[in-house]
């Protein structure tokens, strides 16, 4: 048994499930990641036998057909998936987030309709905020839902939307007529059920095809273009417009937790392969593991990986215990993500040429890494929320 990136006070249960995991990860996962990323394409299979597990109810409450874990469990399950390859857990993430949502802030009609079939993987979410010509500021978002009888009527174009084609409901944050005076309170949540596939998949709703990306191979990245397209008004998140900025901000809240559980998986995996590759290179005598050089970056290495590791699973449990996580959540986003893409560099490094080679899987990761440094928020962003956070909770008296 590897000593990182290990958990203190699991449950049995836990242990359990990521045992199975990691058993599926280095069975399943690892062996075909490199085929599957070089021609991009969507892991059916794996996604198959992630069903048959149960994962896609790991955090659904028993009572609509899954397994009720928390979201710790969810962090470390999704970290020994990062670890096999990361557009994997992309499968799920976005999944999980809308599950989350629902299961939070959803009317009880809603919970009904859609946590069972999620459970099982009838149903896989995907989750949009983003627009083109939006960034990080959320509260510009153009795409607006007007009010047409029992129905809202939404146009607009959003971006960036993992899971787009492969998805068949999709939790979308748009701007709805509250009047408001803060842009953020004028923003509502709807859920879109639509059908998988690529062009007009609906009346009023197109998918564009996939975005042609560095990394971040096999899942889906695409766009959502709406054109007068109709919602119900039963598919308004918790029933109530306006609160979908606080609805999102939620789910956010568990994706920066899964960027982070993710940045761990690829660290863990690339030090993996370092520390596998430097006892077996041989330079001047001896393998260049023991060259001082060599075993300094290893120690660098691996003291990044449980660093991360253990803010990481820090923000997971605050969540689980209902405390206010943002400031943790983005620590644990920021310096998982910036010591995942460092990692993955020095590992690159001490496979020397053979790093660039697509035969080793360092060249793969070597392109993923810096996806963590920009998804659920750049670390400039998670730089912002610590700050306000802090100054927050350490407001001057003077």
């Amino acid at each position: 048994m590897a000593r990182l990136a290990q958990t203190a006070g699991l449950t049995d249960v836990q242990e359990e499930i990521l045992s199975t995991v990691r058993a599926f990860v280095d069975k399943e996962i690892i062996p075909h990641a490199q085929a599957l990323e070089h021609a991009d394409t969507y892991p059916a299979d794996i996604v198959e036998g992630m069903k048959e597990m149960g994962l896609f109810g790991l955090t659904i409450p028993e009572e609509f057909g899954g397994l009720g874990e928390s979201l710790l469990t969810y962090a470390l399950v999704v970290e020994q998936i990062a670890r096999g390859w990361m557009s994997v857990s992309g499968v799920i993430n976005t999944h999980f987030i809308v599950a989350h949502m629902i299961k939070q802030h959803g009317t009880d009609e809603q919970k009904r309709d859609y946590l069972p079939r999620m459970a099982t993987g009838e149903v896989r979410g995907s989750f949009s905020m983003s627009e083109p010509e939006l960034g990080s500021d959320v509260a510009a978002i153009r795409t607006r839902a007007v009010r047409d009888g029992d129905d809202f009527v939404i146009s607009g174009q959003k971006m960036w939307l993992t899971n787009g084609g492969t998805s068949n409901l999709t939790a979308v944050l748009v701007k709805t007529d509250e009047g408001a005076e803060k842009a953020h309170r004028n923003l509502t949540a709807f859920l879109v059920d639509k059908p998988e596939g690529y062009g007009e998949v609906a009346p009023g709703l197109t998918i564009p095809g996939k975005i042609d990306k560095m990394g971040y191979k096999g899942v889906d990245t695409t766009e959502m273009v709406f054109d007068g397209f109709r919602v119900p008004a039963g598919r308004v998140l918790g029933g109530q417009t306006g609160r979908g900025f606080q609805h999102m901000m939620d789910g956010v809240e568990v994706g920066r937790v899964n960027v982070a559980a993710r940045a761990c998986g690829i660290a863990l995996r690339s030090f993996e392969l370092a520390i596998e590759y430097a006892q077996q290179r041989r330079t001047f005598g001896k393998p260049i593991a023991d060259h001082q050089a060599i075993a300094f970056k290893l120690a660098e290495m691996a003291t990044k990986v449980e660093a991360a590791h253990l803010m990481m699973v820090n923000a997971a449990r605050l969540k689980d215990s209902g405390a206010r996580n943002d400031v943790e959540a983005g620590m644990a986003k920021l310096i998982a993500s910036e010591y995942c893409a460092e990692v993955t560099q020095e590992a690159f490094r001490i496979h020397g040429g053979y790093g660039y080679s697509k035969e080793y899987e360092i060249e793969r990761l070597m392109r993923e890494a810096p996806f963590l440094l920009i998804g659920e928020g750049t670390s400039e962003i998670q730089k912002t929320i610590i700050s306000r956070g802090l100054l927050r909770d350490y407001r001057s008296r003077g």
